[in-house]
């Protein structure tokens, strides 16, 4: 309870602080808390190496989006304002005359951005830490943590959106992500690893719809990131409660479950059909 109360607030800071170097402090102890977190079973071989892989990929990805804020700083005149930068790039004075400068950094920061929220080639990690508890994953792993990277991306978007390298890299790595992931889902028989899969789909959509630079796609992408956090989490906590109560996630065992529990059953078939957009 203490390391999830620490990480919604690291979290908390990240989404409202204007200044990217405090906002990186913060993303890297999401990283930190949700080490921990996926970990949590610590006698467990599998919980440990989903841990270390998360930390890993995720704070590569962070010292690479660190380098690429500093660039973004320092070509705004030493001013580390995330409004600032957007204001800055949306006027055309971000980086001018600075050659490949900018391109460099807005795919430094990408590069962040994607490890954090799972796309295209970080996406391995998020299935992997579903060794995490379950509410760990209706949390970190639907709702906020694998956020952050979109995000980001969604603030950088109307000041960079126009520079090719972002257009390509949010384009290519997104939909990787949307195919990869969905695919992905279609074979698996843990209903857990289903939603995870499912969740590195649907971030790939989200990242396209945020990244893609134009207002009223940005705030369809929007409403899908918040809606998407409510059904997701809803339905890693009905996993939850079907792992508990049947002591198994195999879809192939799990016949009459929703016989079982017709309340729960109710409330999973609410979430399933915003999922789907009903």
């Amino acid at each position: 309870a203490g390391v999830f109360l620490a990480f919604a607030g690291a979290m908390l800071g990240l989404v409202i602080t204007d200044n990217t170097l405090i906002m990186y402090m913060f993303w890297e102890l999401t990283t930190v808390f949700s080490f921990l977190l996926i970990g949590h079973y610590s006698g467990r071989g599998s919980s440990r190496r989903a841990a270390r892989q998360a930390i890993i990929v995720t704070t590569a990805g962070g010292l690479a989006m660190l380098v690429g804020l500093i660039m973004l700083g320092e070509m705004n005149g030493g001013s580390y304002s995330l409004a600032g930068i957007v204001e800055s790039a949306q006027a055309g004075s971000l980086g001018a005359g600075q050659g490949a400068l900018l391109p460099a950094a807005a795919v430094l920061v990408l590069i962040g951005a994607f490890s954090k929220s799972a796309l295209f080639p970080f996406h391995f990690w998020l299935p992997a830490a579903m060794a995490a508890p379950t509410p760990v994953s209706a949390y970190l792993h639907a709702a906020a943590m694998v956020k952050a990277g979109v995000y980001l991306v969604a603030r950088l978007a109307p000041g960079l959106s126009y520079l090719t390298q972002w257009q390509w890299m949010v384009t290519v790595a997104g939909v990787t992500t949307l195919l990869i992931g969905g695919y992905s889902a279609l074979k698996q028989n843990d209903l857990k690893l289903v939603l995870a899969f499912g969740t590195v789909s649907q971030l790939g959509l989200i990242t396209i719809m945020v990244g893609y630079g134009d207002s009223e796609v940005a705030l369809a992408g929007l409403m899908l990131l918040c809606a998407h956090a409510l059904f997701k989490s809803t339905l890693f906590l009905t996993v939850g409660i079907i792992d508990a109560s049947f002591g198994t996630r195999d879809l192939r065992e799990l016949s009459g479950a929703g016989r079982a529990m017709p309340a729960i059953a109710v409330f999973a078939g609410l979430a399933t059909a915003s999922m789907v957009g009903l």
